[in-house]
């Protein structure tokens, strides 16, 4: 059983390291979109700020995922491993063809498959997923809005300086609007591994707490206070996943949606960490994904409509949209798999 608990804490890791990578895009597209910085220079000022939100924000987003998502009393190994590589193996399918689908919302929908396949739809805790739910929507919309109004008053405080002079002081402002961007990236996707750990120490609460030495860390005392190692390793994980980034992503992001000016960097990244740390704050594991790509699109549509490739929209809203049922179902399937390998 020891050998399986710290098999499945590394696989927690990995996600979180392939959520790094996978969501990498989501602080570095637009400033190598803007080519303020090398994708090299994007991804290790990323990588940083990523880490240093652990010694910023709470834990209140790890506690949601950890207890307020699914009933612990149902939570096993197998629940959890299973979640996992539904959540690894959807991010990868989404990496492979390029579409900026949630890590967050994969991860979530794996635990939630793996648990309605090992115990059935009550193993669902509704108050814990409606503030979920409800930004599934609005993360995008608030992000879109954000974006939108800041371009509109970045245009309107500035509207007497020259295209270069705006250009040029815009090329520094987003160095700082994509630290804040990467720092609130950081906050809220390392708090649901975090919360996934956690979870699985209090299903095998008891089992390790008589160990001696290392294992001793694995023995949660306390199921609201979440360990030093478990933050440390999850935002470690994070930060290096953001550095190997994943230029696929990049790609879409940072100049397929639409074409991207520094200002309009600047204004999508301030608009799009605003809101995520508003959200942070309060518990709520939201998409760093759909938040940033709505505010880039308000920013495109700030000079017009047709500004904004629509049809490549469509695509990644279709991504979203799938990405909780499609990790749910890899999962539960990948439960059954976990429970037959066992079985006598």
């Amino acid at each position: 059983m020891t050998t399986y608990i710290v098999l499945i804490v590394a696989v927690a890791f990995v996600f979180d390291f392939i959520n790094g990578f996978h969501d990498s895009a989501n602080s570095i597209a637009t400033i190598v979109g803007t080519r303020v910085l090398s994708p090299v220079a994007a991804v290790a000022m990323a990588a940083t700020f990523n880490f240093l939100a652990a010694f910023i924000v709470g834990t209140a987003v790890a506690r949601t995922v950890g207890k307020g998502m699914i009933d612990v009393s149902i939570v096993t190994p197998n629940v959890i491993l299973g979640g996992l590589l539904g959540a690894i193996i959807w991010n990868l399918i989404t990496w492979w063809y390029g579409l900026p689908s949630s890590s967050s919302h994969a991860l979530v929908g794996g635990y939630a498959g793996a648990a309605v396949a090992k115990a059935g739809w009550v193993a669902i805790i509704p108050a814990g997923w409606t503030k979920t739910l409800i930004f599934i929507v609005a993360s995008p919309v608030i992000g879109m809005g954000a974006g939108f109004l800041l371009m509109v008053g970045f245009y309107w405080a500035f509207r007497g300086f020259s295209p270069a002079r705006v250009d040029a002081l815009f090329r520094r402002l987003q160095l700082a609007s994509a630290a804040l961007f990467s720092l609130s990236h950081g906050a809220n996707d390392a708090q649901k591994t975090m919360g996934i750990i956690v979870g699985l120490l209090i299903s095998v609460q008891g089992t390790f707490a008589n160990e001696t030495g290392i294992l001793r860390h694995l023995h949660l005392a306390d199921s609201d206070h979440i360990p030093l190692w478990v933050e440390m390793g999850a935002y470690t994980a994070i930060a290096l996943g953001t550095l190997f980034g994943g230029w696929r992503i990049v790609h879409t992001m940072g100049n397929r949606i639409t074409k991207l000016r520094p200002v309009g960097g600047c204004a999508a990244e301030t608009g799009g960490a605003m809101a995520i740390l508003i959200a942070t704050r309060f518990g709520i594991p939201v998409s760093t994904t759909h938040t940033i790509t709505g505010a880039i699109v308000g920013v495109g549509a700030t000079t017009r409509l047709s500004a904004v490739r629509w049809g490549l929209a469509g695509r990644i809203v279709w991504a979203w949209v799938l990405t909780i049922p499609a990790a749910a179902t890899i999962s539960a399937v990948m439960l059954r798999a976990l429970e037959f390998a066992a079985a006598p």
